[in-house]
């Protein structure tokens, strides 16, 4: 059982707290098996709001899957509590916004999709269902009288 954080880095144009929101947000992920390196072809999301048992009544996982090729059960956990903001501090840094607990699986690509939320840095105003899937996103902060945007989103895996 390993740790994997996703690291998120982006610009950030009069916006802050760009976050993961509610506990159906789907985080769209490819896995590798980490038995035979079988990588999904598909993308696969993961919901907080997702439970399946794990054989032999060990608990459960967010998702739990049989591997295509030597026929594994893998399972991955989104660790709740790891889930963090990206802040206008952070803007241009890599930072960690949620954990994976592996067995099994590992997530080898992330791709943002809609569900993200942001408030304006300036006047707090709440802008909803972000989609990230083009890498860039703007947008107008009619309390400040300017523009917000989020440019150039990349990530990363770490072991945590």
């Amino acid at each position: 059982m390993q740790k994997i954080g996703l690291q998120l880095r982006a610009t950030l144009e009069n916006i802050t707290r760009l976050r993961a929101e509610g506990e159906d947000f789907r985080w769209y992920l490819k896995l590798k098996c980490g038995n035979c390196g079988e990588v999904s072809e598909k993308w696969q999301y993961l919901r907080l709001m997702d439970s399946a048992p794990l054989k032999g009544g060990r608990g459960s996982a967010t998702m739990v899957q049989k591997c295509k090729l030597c026929s594994r059960e893998n399972s991955i956990d989104i660790l709740s509590q790891t889930i963090k903001p990206y802040n206008a501090e952070d803007s241009e840094k890599f930072k960690t916004i949620v954990e994976f607990e592996c067995r099994g699986l590992e997530p080898v690509d992330f791709q943002p999709q809609a569900g993200f939320a942001a408030e304006g840095a300036e006047s707090g105003t709440p802008f909803n269902d972000i989609n990230l899937l083009e890498k860039d996103w703007n947008d107008y902060d009619e309390k400040t009288k300017e523009s917000v945007g989020i440019y150039e989103v990349t990530h990363k895996f770490v072991k945590c």
